[in-house]
């Protein structure tokens, strides 16, 4: 293993009724005034605003409401965010609902206490030196934003889609209800299953020190993920795999796999951060297309890791028979395996590239990732 420190302070409450205690929990934060900020009005019809305002109420912490907040969410929604934050002079925000919404509640977060435009915290311009407390109820299950440090926002006027990073954003607790989940539509149900699967895969495929720990932790968490969304999609009630699913959304990226390899980089996310961004296609819609097709390019390059996968997740045997399982798995479960799936066509391969080759310099991986070898990919997932 390689030498690292691991750090991760977030608390979790995981587990029925806990959005109650939220109003407690901010009570113990010394919090008198949040930026309560929540997507769609899903949250009060279902019952949810109303048990976390009573919740807060009782505490006598004052909110103030900041809804809207959309799926690969927006630059200009976080500055308005901002200024409402600082005219309010809101102690902590507190995010109801999935990580879209957290993670433009952590970039109010950090944007807030700057005095420049937030961007430049995205675009390297500005450090992050202090952020509000987050806080956070997790309504979807995918990002595994709620235990760790990052947020990623798509500045739509530069087609940009970038993250930022900051042990300040780590939320200080998140409530974890899986029947709060129950109701995610099927769509977002798969999407999700493919977000996590690529947050596991990144590092154990691309790490040129990966522990075997880790590989196991990966295989794990990618058969737990594969089993339990095929249960919700027979039965969503089902709350034993959604709190399975749920908690295997944290584990994936809450720093655990990853502690101890090195070497590893993200680039089906640094591709699908394009196609999001240009498309606005479900982050992990845009990902179960992309994995496959860059698995088909990639594998050559660490060929007994893919035989692995291969092996102990889908119990074949060879890196090109295990990377068919996968794509035939994400067909029989409804998530896109075509860009021409996401209504993507040839004709906007060259404008797709030219933004994967912007966000490989922000990767640092463009050595490796070249226009050739991205318009090879992108063929790839045709």
């Amino acid at each position: 293993m390689d030498n690292f420190t691991f750090f991760n302070p977030t608390r979790i409450d995981f587990g029925t009724g806990k959005e109650q205690l939220i109003g407690q929990h901010l009570a113990e934060h010394g919090i008198k005034k949040v930026l309560l900020c929540f997507g769609s009005e899903r949250i009060k019809r279902d019952g949810l605003f109303q048990t976390v305002s009573q919740s807060l109420a009782g505490q006598g912490i004052e909110f103030i409401e900041f809804g809207g907040i959309v799926s690969n969410p927006l630059l200009s929604k976080v500055r308005e965010g901002i200024a409402l934050a600082r005219r309010h002079q809101v102690d902590a925000l507190l995010s109801v609902g999935g990580g879209s919404v957290l993670d433009s509640s952590k970039a109010i977060a950090a944007g807030q206490p700057y005095a420049g435009d937030v961007w430049d915290l995205f675009i390297g311009k500005a450090t992050i030196d202090s952020a509000l407390p987050v806080f956070s109820i997790l309504t979807l299950a995918a990002t595994g934003s709620e235990m760790n440090d990052g947020a990623v926002v798509t500045n739509e006027d530069s087609k940009e889609k970038f993250a930022i990073q900051s042990l300040h954003l780590f939320p200080r607790l998140s409530i974890v209800n899986p029947a709060l989940m129950q109701t995610v539509s099927r769509d977002y149900l798969v999407y999700s299953a493919a977000d996590i699967i690529a947050h596991c895969i990144e590092g154990y495929f691309t790490a040129t020190l990966q522990p075997t720990l880790h590989s196991r932790l990966v295989e794990a968490l990618v058969n737990t993920v594969i089993d339990t969304t095929e249960t919700l999609l027979d039965n969503p009630a089902d709350y034993a795999a959604r709190a399975e699913f749920a908690w295997a959304a944290s584990q994936a990226l809450n720093g655990v796999l990853y502690a101890g390899s090195a070497g590893f980089s993200y680039p089906n996310h640094m591709i699908e951060h394009a196609l999001s961004a240009l498309f606005n296609v479900p982050h992990g819609a845009g990902l179960s297309v992309i994995m496959p097709a860059w698995m088909k390019w990639y594998h050559g390059r660490n060929p007994a890791q893919f035989q692995r996968f291969a092996q102990q997740v889908f119990a074949v045997d060879t890196p090109l028979q295990g990377i068919a399982a996968l794509e035939a798995w994400f067909d029989k479960i409804g998530t896109p395996t075509r860009l021409s799936q996401l209504g993507i066509s040839e004709a906007d391969l060259p404008a797709i590239t030219d933004v994967v080759l912007g966000n490989a310099q922000w990767f640092g991986i463009a050595g490796l990732y070249t226009r050739d070898a991205v318009a090879e990919i992108l063929q790839l997932a045709r």
